[in-house]
């Protein structure tokens, strides 16, 4: 039987389809990273690319067409600050059914534009065309003055630190998931997250050796860091903010709250490892350790839960 992409995995499939695209000597790191880096005149430019599609990252029913524009907006500028950088130009493809109303096209431009003022970047081009059911592909660029945080910088002995909320928006999903749109907070989060715009070049400056984008959930994420770094990440679950809507949720699933910190996605927090004696930046809490060996321990144990997203 031939192997689907559902077989392969998101992971696999990553690692397939970058086998055969040959990099340039003007790329300094291509796809594996939050974004890619290529060398220019002064710093570097940051790209990254994001898909969106109806029925699998958003449904209409569930969050209005801003909504989604604020978050197709948010996934793409939050990889630039994962390198540390500043997000400047994005370019937006949309594939719509004809019988789409203007005024949800218009609605997702006005939500999209409106979270891209936040960190001053402007949308530069895109395309259009049919298809059937909402397709949003994105492109960002950005600029990076400092030195790029990589994923595979961890050391031994780092920290590891944590900057935004998350698994918010983790427990909206669960929420809307069983038919429900309270508590509205965890809902708002889903529909509209936020992330630390902020946090990625204060903690480039602060000497962060990795840093993430929390976006498939943490555990997910520091898996990634503790792979490109080689190193094993423990992460502490007590140091974790399980604020009182989690427990609300988790009562009427008959879930564990601290689960959506620890596998939640789509909140875009920031995960970076920094120097054990590093001043971590305002909006930074130490969450872990990194010491050596491989994969990710919660509190010294695996971890016998899902470890977060994925897209197949």
């Amino acid at each position: 039987m031939e192997q689907t992409v559902a077989d392969l995995g998101e992971f696999g499939l990553i690692a397939e389809l970058t086998k055969r695209f040959p990099q340039g000597e003007q790329v300094l790191v291509g796809p594996g990273d939050d974004a890619a880096l290529l060398r220019i005149r002064n710093g570097h430019v940051v790209v990254s690319t994001d898909l969106l599609v109806e029925g699998r990252h958003f449904r209409r029913e569930w969050a209005s067409a801003a909504d989604v524009g604020h978050r197709a907006a948010a996934q793409n500028l939050s990889d630039i600050n994962a390198m540390g950088g500043r997000a400047h130009s994005l370019t937006i493809g949309l594939a719509a059914p004809a019988d789409l109303p203007v005024a949800w096209a218009l609605g997702f431009a006005e939500g999209f534009a409106e979270e891209c003022s936040l960190v001053g970047a402007s949308v530069v081009g895109g395309d259009v065309t049919r298809s059937s059911e909402i397709v949003v592909s994105v492109t960002v660029l950005g600029s990076v003055t400092q030195a790029p945080v990589l994923r595979s910088g961890a050391r031994p002995g780092d920290v590891l630190a944590l900057a935004g909320r998350q698994g918010w928006a983790a427990a909206g999903l669960a929420v809307l998931g069983r038919g429900f749109r309270s508590p509205r907070a965890v809902v708002a989060a889903y529909q509209r997250p936020e992330p630390p715009y902020d946090a990625g070049p204060a903690a480039a400056a602060a000497g962060a050796t990795a840093m993430v984008d929390v976006s498939d959930g943490l555990l997910a994420e520091a898996g990634h860091l503790a792979a490109a770094s080689g190193v094993a990440i423990d992460v502490a679950a007590s140091s974790l903010e399980i604020p009182e809507p989690f427990e609300a949720v988790a009562a009427a699933l008959n879930a564990d709250p601290v689960s959506f910190a620890l596998t939640g996605g789509d909140d875009h927090a920031l995960l970076a490892t920094f120097p054990s004696a590093a001043a971590l930046p305002d909006g930074w809490r130490v969450i872990g350790q990194v010491a050596e060996g491989t994969g990710v321990t919660v509190d010294g144990e695996s971890y016998d839960g899902p470890s977060g997203w994925t897209h197949f």
